[in-house]
């Protein structure tokens, strides 16, 4: 007779994890802004009522967030969050962890791009279209695939750009940058004809204001991406 399976336990959070559950909620909250100085230790530890051991840890684990700096002569400070670090953590998370193969990334990538360009349809002027044409002529005439390939990656940022949603921005350096290698690969065998006269479908629809038509324009642009990449592995893999 098979027995049922044990109840998980409730599980408290610590005191280290409370005291640093209360600081980042003032910091989320707005209370304590990016420069703002914090209590010292000792003080910290009198306000919360605990030794400055708890504060310590939970210091160390808020600065290890990258949430609050400890600076020589002048203590606990909030950190500024820069969204250029949060993207470039998550560039080498995709790039470091084999977990993440090409299809996990362009699965993603397809749900972002394809949003991103019917959102950049709805919302560029001109100067978001002349930016995604400048990228587009410039990848045209690279004069090697790696200009190609980082002039590929110039254009999909400046549609992300085009969106006017900083968020969208961020998400995309992240995995645009960890496909730069799939671009150059793709530019190698050949590929750059047929994202060139993508790209120009997609900017006729942004410039159309086109919502639909950009979105469906950019979802056949990856996957002409997907099919030149997935022919060329499985050719090399036989």
């Amino acid at each position: 007779m098979n027995a049922e399976p044990f109840a998980q336990l409730s599980r408290e959070p610590t005191l280290v994890e409370r005291v640093a559950g209360s600081i980042l909620d003032r910091i989320v909250g707005g209370e304590l802004k990016p420069g703002d100085k914090l209590p010292s230790e000792r003080e910290l530890g009198e306000q919360f009522g605990v030794s400055r051991t708890v504060v310590r840890e939970a210091v160390r684990g808020l600065t290890g967030r990258g949430v609050v700096t400890v600076r020589a002569g002048s203590g606990l400070r909030v950190a500024a969050i820069d969204p250029a670090a949060v993207s470039e953590s998550l560039a080498l998370l995709l790039r470091s962890n084999h977990e993440f193969d090409y299809r996990h990334v362009h699965e993603v990538r397809v749900m972002l791009e394809v949003e991103m360009a019917g959102v950049a349809a709805q919302r560029a002027d001109g100067k978001d279209i002349d930016r995604v044409r400048r990228a587009a002529e410039a990848m045209e005439h690279a004069k090697t695939v790696d200009q190609a390939a980082l002039r590929d990656l110039d254009f999909h940022r400046a549609i992300a750009t085009a969106t006017r949603n900083p968020f969208y921005l961020v998400l995309h350096d992240a995995i645009g940058d960890a496909l730069v290698a799939v671009r150059r690969e793709n530019h190698a065998r050949g590929g750059r004809e047929e994202a060139v006269e993508s790209h120009r479908q997609i900017i006729d629809c942004i410039v159309a204001h086109d919502r639909p038509g950009a979105e469906a324009a950019m979802r056949h642009h990856l996957e002409v991406v997907e099919r030149l990449w997935t022919t060329s592995h499985e050719a090399t893999d036989r």
